[in-house]
Protein backbone atom coordinates (compact mmCIF):
# COMPACT_ATOMS: atom_id res chain seq x y z
CA UNK A 1 0.00 0.00 0.00
CA UNK A 2 1.55 3.55 -0.83
CA UNK A 3 2.11 5.79 1.60
CA UNK A 4 -0.45 8.29 0.75
CA UNK A 5 -3.43 5.27 0.53
CA UNK A 6 -2.16 4.57 4.37
CA UNK A 7 -2.19 8.01 5.33
CA UNK A 8 -5.24 9.84 3.28
CA UNK A 9 -7.97 8.43 6.06
CA UNK A 10 -5.69 10.30 9.24
CA UNK A 11 -5.06 13.86 7.16
CA UNK A 12 -8.55 15.70 8.00
CA UNK A 13 -7.70 14.21 12.19
CA UNK A 14 -3.93 15.70 11.65
CA UNK A 15 -5.08 18.93 10.18
CA UNK A 16 -7.91 19.80 12.66
CA UNK A 17 -5.20 19.17 15.65
CA UNK A 18 -2.64 21.27 14.05
CA UNK A 19 -4.77 23.94 13.37
CA UNK A 20 -6.51 23.46 17.39
CA UNK A 21 -2.45 23.29 18.38
CA UNK A 22 -1.02 26.34 16.64
CA UNK A 23 -4.61 28.43 17.32
CA UNK A 24 -4.10 29.40 12.85
CA UNK A 25 -5.57 27.36 10.21
CA UNK A 26 -2.62 28.52 7.70
CA UNK A 27 -0.29 27.96 10.36
CA UNK A 28 -1.35 24.50 11.40
CA UNK A 29 -1.87 23.53 7.70
CA UNK A 30 1.80 24.64 6.76
CA UNK A 31 2.91 21.70 9.67
CA UNK A 32 0.95 19.30 8.12
CA UNK A 33 2.09 20.01 4.67
CA UNK A 34 5.87 19.56 5.94
CA UNK A 35 5.08 16.36 7.41
CA UNK A 36 4.03 15.10 4.39
CA UNK A 37 7.04 16.47 2.16
CA UNK A 38 9.57 15.11 4.84
CA UNK A 39 8.11 10.97 4.51
CA UNK A 40 7.59 11.74 0.75
CA UNK A 41 11.57 12.91 0.87
CA UNK A 42 12.13 10.01 3.27
CA UNK A 43 13.61 12.68 5.69
CA UNK A 44 11.08 11.01 7.87
CA UNK A 45 9.70 7.55 8.96
CA UNK A 46 6.68 6.38 9.86
CA UNK A 47 7.24 3.54 13.09
CA UNK A 48 6.63 0.69 11.77
CA UNK A 49 5.55 -1.15 15.43
CA UNK A 50 2.71 1.35 15.93
CA UNK A 51 -0.91 2.37 13.91
CA UNK A 52 -0.50 4.56 10.85
CA UNK A 53 -2.71 7.15 12.74
CA UNK A 54 -0.27 7.51 15.72
CA UNK A 55 2.84 6.90 13.35
CA UNK A 56 1.75 10.09 11.27
CA UNK A 57 0.99 11.89 14.43
CA UNK A 58 4.60 11.07 16.09
CA UNK A 59 5.86 12.20 12.85
CA UNK A 60 3.98 15.68 12.57
CA UNK A 61 4.99 16.26 16.65
CA UNK A 62 8.76 15.40 15.48
CA UNK A 63 8.48 18.06 12.46
CA UNK A 64 6.77 20.25 14.89
CA UNK A 65 9.66 20.11 16.96
CA UNK A 66 12.33 20.77 15.07
CA UNK A 67 10.80 24.13 12.98
CA UNK A 68 10.52 25.51 16.15
CA UNK A 69 6.62 24.82 17.44
CA UNK A 70 5.80 27.95 17.03
CA UNK A 71 2.16 28.31 18.67
CA UNK A 72 1.19 31.90 18.51
CA UNK A 73 -1.87 33.07 16.75
CA UNK A 74 -0.82 34.56 13.38
CA UNK A 75 0.15 37.83 13.47
CA UNK A 76 0.14 38.07 17.46
CA UNK A 77 -3.34 38.22 17.91
CA UNK A 78 -5.50 36.49 20.38
CA UNK A 79 -8.89 35.11 19.40
CA UNK A 80 -11.48 37.27 21.32
CA UNK A 81 -14.87 36.11 23.25
CA UNK A 82 -15.41 32.62 24.42
CA UNK A 83 -13.01 31.01 21.53
CA UNK A 84 -11.77 27.43 22.73
CA UNK A 85 -8.93 28.42 21.09
CA UNK A 86 -8.18 31.52 23.14
CA UNK A 87 -8.32 29.64 26.52
CA UNK A 88 -5.94 27.05 24.52
CA UNK A 89 -3.16 29.42 23.83
CA UNK A 90 -3.15 30.44 27.32
CA UNK A 91 -1.98 26.61 28.14
CA UNK A 92 1.62 25.73 28.37
CA UNK A 93 2.81 23.96 24.81
CA UNK A 94 2.93 20.35 26.35
CA UNK A 95 0.15 20.79 28.25
CA UNK A 96 -1.50 21.84 25.34
CA UNK A 97 -0.33 19.01 23.25
CA UNK A 98 -1.70 16.23 26.04
CA UNK A 99 -5.02 17.61 26.25
CA UNK A 100 -6.03 18.23 22.82
CA UNK A 101 -4.44 14.72 21.64
CA UNK A 102 -6.81 12.90 24.35
CA UNK A 103 -9.45 15.01 24.48
CA UNK A 104 -9.94 16.09 21.40
CA UNK A 105 -8.28 13.25 18.91
CA UNK A 106 -9.12 10.46 21.48
CA UNK A 107 -5.82 9.06 22.04
CA UNK A 108 -5.26 7.30 25.07
CA UNK A 109 -2.70 8.51 27.69
CA UNK A 110 -0.49 5.70 26.82
CA UNK A 111 -0.59 6.64 23.14
CA UNK A 112 -0.33 9.91 23.81
CA UNK A 113 3.23 9.01 25.57
CA UNK A 114 4.21 7.42 22.15
CA UNK A 115 3.44 10.64 20.14
CA UNK A 116 5.19 12.70 22.33
CA UNK A 117 7.97 10.30 23.60
CA UNK A 118 7.14 11.06 27.10
CA UNK A 119 6.81 8.58 29.95
CA UNK A 120 2.82 7.88 30.75
CA UNK A 121 2.83 9.54 33.90
CA UNK A 122 4.41 12.91 32.63
CA UNK A 123 1.40 12.53 29.68
CA UNK A 124 -1.28 11.73 32.72
CA UNK A 125 0.29 14.84 34.75
CA UNK A 126 0.42 17.33 31.86
CA UNK A 127 -3.53 16.64 31.23
CA UNK A 128 -4.52 17.05 34.55
CA UNK A 129 -2.69 20.63 34.44
CA UNK A 130 -4.14 21.32 31.40
CA UNK A 131 -7.64 20.40 32.45
CA UNK A 132 -6.96 22.19 36.02
CA UNK A 133 -6.16 25.67 33.60
CA UNK A 134 -8.93 25.03 32.03
CA UNK A 135 -11.79 24.74 34.30
CA UNK A 136 -10.28 27.85 36.35
CA UNK A 137 -11.25 29.28 33.28
CA UNK A 138 -14.66 28.25 32.39
CA UNK A 139 -15.66 28.57 35.99
CA UNK A 140 -19.70 28.34 35.92
CA UNK A 141 -22.98 27.23 37.65
CA UNK A 142 -23.40 23.45 38.01
CA UNK A 143 -26.89 21.79 38.16
CA UNK A 144 -26.72 18.21 39.72
CA UNK A 145 -29.41 16.27 39.12
CA UNK A 146 -29.40 12.63 41.14
CA UNK A 147 -31.44 10.93 43.63
CA UNK A 148 -28.84 9.32 45.86
CA UNK A 149 -27.72 11.79 48.45
CA UNK A 150 -24.22 9.99 48.96
CA UNK A 151 -23.61 9.96 45.09
CA UNK A 152 -25.33 13.61 44.44
CA UNK A 153 -22.64 14.78 47.45
CA UNK A 154 -19.94 12.89 46.15
CA UNK A 155 -20.19 14.82 42.94
CA UNK A 156 -20.62 18.39 44.34
CA UNK A 157 -17.64 17.74 46.49
CA UNK A 158 -15.76 17.39 42.37
CA UNK A 159 -17.78 20.15 41.03
CA UNK A 160 -16.54 22.78 43.96
CA UNK A 161 -12.83 21.15 43.59
CA UNK A 162 -12.70 21.97 40.29
CA UNK A 163 -13.34 25.20 40.87
CA UNK A 164 -17.36 25.38 39.91
CA UNK A 165 -20.45 26.37 41.92
CA UNK A 166 -23.31 24.11 42.52
CA UNK A 167 -26.37 26.26 41.78
CA UNK A 168 -29.14 22.97 42.66
CA UNK A 169 -28.77 19.83 43.48
CA UNK A 170 -32.75 18.13 42.74
CA UNK A 171 -33.71 14.61 42.64
CA UNK A 172 -36.72 14.35 40.05
CA UNK A 173 -37.71 15.86 36.57
CA UNK A 174 -39.80 18.67 37.65
CA UNK A 175 -37.55 19.53 40.40
CA UNK A 176 -34.66 19.65 37.53
CA UNK A 177 -36.93 21.92 35.43
CA UNK A 178 -37.53 24.34 38.31
CA UNK A 179 -33.93 24.71 39.28
CA UNK A 180 -32.62 25.51 35.57
CA UNK A 181 -35.83 28.01 35.71
CA UNK A 182 -34.27 29.99 39.02
CA UNK A 183 -30.94 29.84 38.22
CA UNK A 184 -29.80 29.07 34.30
CA UNK A 185 -27.44 26.51 34.41
CA UNK A 186 -23.79 26.03 32.87
CA UNK A 187 -23.36 22.57 32.83
CA UNK A 188 -26.10 19.72 33.65
CA UNK A 189 -24.54 16.45 35.68
CA UNK A 190 -27.68 13.71 35.31
CA UNK A 191 -28.36 10.49 36.49
CA UNK A 192 -31.24 8.87 34.18
CA UNK A 193 -33.59 7.10 37.18
CA UNK A 194 -34.77 9.96 39.50
CA UNK A 195 -36.41 9.40 42.88
CA UNK A 196 -39.82 9.30 41.60
CA UNK A 197 -39.38 7.07 38.42
CA UNK A 198 -39.11 9.93 36.72
CA UNK A 199 -36.19 10.20 34.08
CA UNK A 200 -33.33 12.08 34.11
CA UNK A 201 -33.12 12.13 29.90
CA UNK A 202 -36.64 13.61 30.16
CA UNK A 203 -35.44 16.40 32.50
CA UNK A 204 -32.58 17.45 30.23
CA UNK A 205 -34.37 17.12 27.12
CA UNK A 206 -36.77 19.68 29.02
CA UNK A 207 -33.97 21.87 30.27
CA UNK A 208 -32.61 21.85 26.62
CA UNK A 209 -35.53 23.42 24.98
CA UNK A 210 -35.31 26.24 27.73
CA UNK A 211 -31.46 27.13 27.97
CA UNK A 212 -28.17 26.06 26.18
CA UNK A 213 -26.02 23.73 28.24
CA UNK A 214 -23.56 20.90 28.05
CA UNK A 215 -24.37 17.85 29.57
CA UNK A 216 -22.70 15.07 31.32
CA UNK A 217 -24.96 11.86 31.77
CA UNK A 218 -24.01 9.65 35.05
CA UNK A 219 -25.44 6.72 35.25
CA UNK A 220 -25.97 2.77 36.53
CA UNK A 221 -27.77 2.11 33.22
CA UNK A 222 -26.02 3.44 29.99
CA UNK A 223 -27.63 1.00 27.92
CA UNK A 224 -30.68 2.80 28.04
CA UNK A 225 -29.10 6.21 26.33
CA UNK A 226 -26.16 3.85 23.68
CA UNK A 227 -29.62 2.78 21.72
CA UNK A 228 -27.78 3.56 18.61
CA UNK A 229 -30.44 6.38 17.62
CA UNK A 230 -29.27 9.86 17.04
CA UNK A 231 -28.64 11.62 19.12
CA UNK A 232 -26.94 10.06 21.88
CA UNK A 233 -24.76 12.12 24.47
CA UNK A 234 -21.27 13.12 24.21
CA UNK A 235 -20.61 12.45 28.23
CA UNK A 236 -21.55 9.82 29.65
CA UNK A 237 -20.17 8.19 32.84
CA UNK A 238 -21.26 5.12 34.11
CA UNK A 239 -21.60 4.13 37.93
CA UNK A 240 -19.22 3.47 39.85
CA UNK A 241 -17.60 6.15 38.28
CA UNK A 242 -13.67 7.43 38.60
CA UNK A 243 -13.45 11.02 40.48
CA UNK A 244 -10.83 11.80 37.66
CA UNK A 245 -12.87 10.60 34.98
CA UNK A 246 -15.49 12.82 35.79
CA UNK A 247 -13.22 15.81 36.34
CA UNK A 248 -12.06 14.86 33.11
CA UNK A 249 -15.78 15.14 31.61
CA UNK A 250 -16.36 18.33 33.15
CA UNK A 251 -13.27 20.10 31.17
CA UNK A 252 -13.93 18.62 28.07
CA UNK A 253 -17.83 19.16 28.25
CA UNK A 254 -17.18 22.78 29.04
CA UNK A 255 -14.55 23.27 26.63
CA UNK A 256 -15.96 21.93 23.05
CA UNK A 257 -19.55 22.87 24.08
CA UNK A 258 -20.69 24.22 20.83
CA UNK A 259 -22.04 27.16 22.12
CA UNK A 260 -18.62 28.31 23.02
CA UNK A 261 -17.51 27.78 19.45
CA UNK A 262 -20.91 29.40 17.80
CA UNK A 263 -20.35 32.94 20.61
CA UNK A 264 -16.99 33.00 18.76
CA UNK A 265 -17.91 32.52 14.78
Amino acid sequence: MSLVARLAPHLPYVRRYARALTGDQAVGDNYVRATLEALAAGDAELEAAISPRLALYQVFHAIWASAGARLEQAGGVEPAGNDPVRHLLRIAPRSRQAFLLTALEGFTPAETAQILRLDQGEVERLIAQAQGEIDAELATDVLIIEDEPVIAADIEALVRELGHSVSDIVATRNEAVEAARRAVPGLVLADIQLADGSSGVDAVRDILQEHDAPVIFITAFPERLLTGDRPEPTFLITKPFQPETVKAAIGQALFFHPRRKAAAA
